[in-house]
């Protein structure tokens, strides 16, 4: 089910988009380019979590999240990613279908809230799964097929399906990601979703004391030889090889490694509120 119409593909600035990520402008819609678009928007633009920190609501209506994402030196988290995902692929002609998954990362998913949203796109009869708001790739599509492997440029991806539910016929998909050893990272079934299902799942995830990212600065970037991820007060680099670096930062460190590291220019405002509220955040945590 393409849920044509929803994304509000016609208001999308298709140019400064592209433009963006560094794709050329007018692609048609064809798995080569479906591969191009997944792998620049993950690779240009950031995951960050920063606007809930300082404290503001997350939009997701397309023109706030095109001046954040697209016109702004800032990235986003999977609802803002995937909204302009899917308005870029609606535009494009793709027949696709949000959907919205579980973050398990080897836990229980039966556990886990539904608040990661991906996309399944179909074409030539075959449906790819697009993970473009998770921060950690994959960089390319990967095909919805049980039991496929993926390696792409070092960094490795597994999907598997088996049947959930003892009443009706749906299939549970996982994708899981090699760091060491297989990992699940997340789980999902193929029910499609609307804006406003997405708008559900970002209340949650901004606003619940239950969320992960209500509490400290996380920030990632994903490209073809690294990962980078700024998670409160530390920063780690890992690479497809499984090297891994990590050190510690100042809070006072946060904006200079912001863009040296992500890409992510702050406001002077912002900037000092970022350090002061983080400052405040770890006096806390060590009280």
């Amino acid at each position: 089910m393409a849920l044509m119409g929803l994304w509000s593909g016609d208001d999308l600035d298709l140019s400064a988009y592209l433009r963006r990520i560094g794709v050329a402008d007018g692609p048609p819609p064809t798995l080569d380019t479906l591969r191009a678009l997944h792998r620049a928007h993950t690779t240009s633009i950031p995951f960050e979590n920063l606007e809930i920190i300082l404290g503001r609501g997350l939009p997701l209506d397309l023109a706030s999240v095109q001046t954040k994402l697209i016109d702004s030196p800032r990235g986003g988290y999977c609802f803002e990613h995937v909204g302009l995902f899917a308005a870029a692929l609606e535009r494009l002609g793709f027949t696709f279908t949000p959907i919205i998954g579980r973050i398990t990362l080897g836990a229980d998913w039966t556990g886990r809230p539904a608040t990661h949203a991906l996309v399944i796109v179909e074409v030539d009869g075959v449906r790819h799964l697009c993970d473009v708001g998770f921060g950690r790739g994959p960089l390319e599509p990967i095909e919805l097929r049980d039991g496929v492997e993926a390696d792409q440029d070092g960094w490795r991806f597994r999907l598997g399906s088996s049947p959930v539910g003892d009443l009706f016929d749906t299939t549970r998909w996982t994708l899981s990601q090699f760091d060491g050893e297989w990992v699940e990272r997340h789980s999902f079934v193929l029910t499609p979703q609307t804006p406003t299902d997405y708008r559900v799942g970002n209340h949650f995830v901004s606003t619940s004391p239950r969320s992960p990212f209500v509490t400290r600065p996380f920030v990632q970037r994903f490209a073809v030889d690294e990962h980078v991820t700024l998670d409160g007060d530390t920063v780690t680099t890992r690479r497809p090889d499984g090297s891994i670096l990590t050190r510690n930062v100042a809070a006072e460190e946060l904006p200079a490694i912001l863009a040296e590291s992500f890409a992510i220019s702050l406001t002077s405002d912002d900037a000092a509120s970022l350090v002061t509220l983080e400052a405040s955040r770890r006096a806390s945590a060590a009280t």
